[in-house]
């Protein structure tokens, strides 16, 4: 079907192909001699919108690669750094990531004297969520308290006073965290209508992948932007849609044919990626939801083994299941690199990481800090962020207490000083060296001057910035030889940009990675190893064999989750995206006689989305480990295995 006028829904099945969809839906609209610069590609992530773009001009031509394509966050930036002064705010405000967020949180709740008062007082982690689920749902922080964390609901008026002054901290110094990008482009669109209208018929063509996940302002956002035209085309799977945690709504991609009246709905139920018997199983999972697109994913792949319900004695005897199973695979050729442990909660999998250890596998976890959080990398930012924002307390408090003799009292009195000169950085080469620490406080200038001033490129800039930083962190960080490698790569990322601002902003909207994630035990170096990880971080990717472990109801589903039907539907499509990453080979794991300490109960079942699938398409065994055999046999002479 060819469709390029008016609103299309893509529910895409997983692995069915839908970034092959956009990219050739791109490529078509050029083709069909439609501006490039007239579509706009949303995504949740550069990388993805690049490599789109990317395939779109290898599939065309090079004028693919003028679709303006991005992340949410990212195009909302460049409207509110373009339109500023309609909004009423300093174009060059800086976006706070979520470490700074956190650190502004806690400075407020200093000053409100909060962490004295109420040693219990939720952290500033907890305070930034609910915040950040106040504004992408558009609902009150109270609300957000009473739906979503009720167990702080004693905390409620507290927490509002720290919200409220946390907005007007952020004012004050010129600073956007990064759900205030959203907030800011959609007020910017509702409220000045002559912009609405320049914008919409600017990108007269929409895409959006994942749409699933979506927040309710980012839908808004959508809505504004398609008004005139309503040319969108979102692709998307409600059976994957996983994250209300982060303020994702299932009822965007279900209402989205009531917003857009004359939507047409494309299904792609063609899987691409796993046998036919690993699909009956997920087929038979997603019956269960109450509210979905119907669909039916199907394969021309041949042959495939059944999936396995494998019932084990207790967690270890699940772990070991684990390791023999691993062991098996690899003696038959399977490399370590394409097998996983899937998991609901990242504490399902300390029992088999202690097992792996013991069985010299290597492997690792994922779910790494991000690199921009890393303390030196803040530090090297920090420096950077002032010149483009001198009143960017967060940074200068950071630079100047990495000074001796100077503490927080100390930063605190010399960034006043700077704030009242009302002159950027002049303010700061202004101040009185004898006043304030002439040995720390000169070669700072000193730095400035030199990288700032000279109208330097970013890398230049950058350049200048390590060479004076270089002693400080020596003095720092033992591990500082590790930690200036890092700085170098961060210099190689920095000569891309033609400017500091936007350097700045990629690292605050979607910085690197480590590569992949936390390595929590590799007995042995090389590629191969076993992949352990929690099922929303392993949305999007595939391995030949998947393991579920401790699909066990009471912890998958949660408790909590069979309280509240929204939650249960979602952890219903939690399970359905776990066993839609195995290829060829997936087993469902739970232990029994599991003793839970919050309920006083014993967990033997297993999980309700498993029960009632029938045995032909779902097949179910016992684990009996090699060294429980061994038990067995010599106790009565009859050697039972799991197979």
């Amino acid at each position: 079907m060819e469709h390029t006028s008016g609103p299309l829904l893509v529910i895409a099945g997983a692995g069915s192909g839908k970034t092959r969809t956009l990219t050739h839906r791109a490529a078509r609209l050029v083709e069909d001699r439609i501006s490039p610069r007239s579509i706009l590609l949303l995504t949740f992530t550069r990388k993805a919108a690049s490599e789109m773009l990317d395939r779109a001009s290898r599939l065309l031509d090079a004028r693919c690669a003028q679709i303006a394509g991005g992340t949410f966050h990212a195009f909302s930036n460049m409207l509110i750094k373009k339109y500023a002064r309609h909004l009423k705010i300093n174009p060059s405000f800086s976006i706070l990531d979520r470490a700074d967020s956190h650190h502004l949180i806690s400075m407020v709740k200093q000053q409100l004297g909060v962490s004295k008062k109420i040693r219990s007082f939720p952290k500033p982690k907890t305070l930034a969520q609910i915040f950040s689920m106040s504004a992408n749902k558009e609902i009150s922080v109270e609300d957000a308290v009473a739906d979503h964390f009720s167990h702080l609901l004693e905390y409620t008026e507290v927490v509002r006073t720290i919200s409220t002054k946390y907005i007007h901290y952020k004012l004050l110094h010129h600073f956007l965290d990064y759900d205030d990008l959203l907030v800011y482009a959609k007020r910017l669109l509702s409220e000045h209508e002559d912009i609405r209208a320049r914008v919409s018929s600017t990108y007269r063509y929409i895409m959006v992948d994942e749409y699933q996940d979506t927040n309710r302002i980012q839908a808004e956002l959508l809505y504004l932007l398609a008004e005139s035209h309503e040319n969108i085309m979102a692709v998307g799977d409600d059976s994957q849609s996983i994250y209300a945690f982060r303020g994702a709504d299932i009822q965007n991609i279900m209402d989205f044919p009531k917003r857009f009246k004359n939507t047409r709905i494309l299904r792609l139920e063609q899987n691409y990626r796993s046998v036919q018997p690993i699909l009956q199983v997920a087929n038979a999972i997603l019956e269960k939801a109450e509210e979905r697109y119907p669909k039916r994913l199907f394969t021309k792949k041949s042959g495939g083994n059944i999936p396995c319900l494998i019932r084990a004695e207790d967690e270890n005897t699940q772990s070991r299941f684990v390791v023999e199973e691993v062991r098996r695979l690899q003696a038959g050729g399977v490399p370590l690199s394409q097998m996983a442990v899937l998991f609901r909660s990242g504490f399902h999998s300390f029992d088999l990481e202690v097992e792996l250890k013991r069985s010299g596998i290597p492997f690792v976890k994922v779910g790494g800090f991000q690199f921009a959080e890393a303390a030196h990398i803040k530090d090297f930012l920090a420096y950077l962020k002032v010149m483009v924002n001198p009143y960017d307390k967060l940074s200068w408090l950071r630079i100047l207490m990495l000074l001796e003799r100077i503490g927080p009292k100390t930063a605190e009195k010399i960034f006043q000083a700077i704030v009242s000169k009302d002159a950027g950085l002049g303010g700061f080469y202004a101040l009185d060296d004898d006043t304030f620490h002439p040995e720390g406080i000169h070669p700072l200038k000193e730095m400035f001057k030199a990288v700032f001033e000279e109208n330097s490129s970013p890398v230049e800039t950058g350049e200048g910035v390590l060479r004076y930083y270089l002693p400080l962190l020596r003095s720092h960080y033992e591990d500082h030889p590790k930690r200036t490698k890092e700085l170098e790569q961060v210099l190689v990322l920095m000569d891309r940009y033609a400017s500091l601002e936007a350097f700045l902003a990629d690292m605050a909207l979607e910085p690197p990675n480590t590569s992949s994630g936390t390595v929590l035990y590799l007995p042995e170096t090389g590629k191969e190893r076993l992949t352990l990880s929690t099922i929303h971080s392993a949305k999007g990717l595939e391995w030949h064999t998947v393991f579920i472990i401790y699909t066990l109801e009471g912890r998958f589903p949660t408790f909590q989750s069979t309280l509240q039907p929204h939650a249960l539907e979602e952890e219903l499509r939690l399970m359905y995206v776990a066993a839609t990453r195995a290829k060829e080979n997936l087993f469902f794991i739970y232990p029994e006689e599991v003793f839970d300490r919050s309920t006083g109960r014993i967990l033997n079942r297993p999980s309700q989305f498993l029960q009632d699938i029938p045995k032909h398409t779902l097949k179910k065994q016992v684990a009996r480990t090699r060294s429980d055999a061994r038990r067995r046999f010599q106790s009565n002479g009859t050697r039972r295995f799991y197979r």
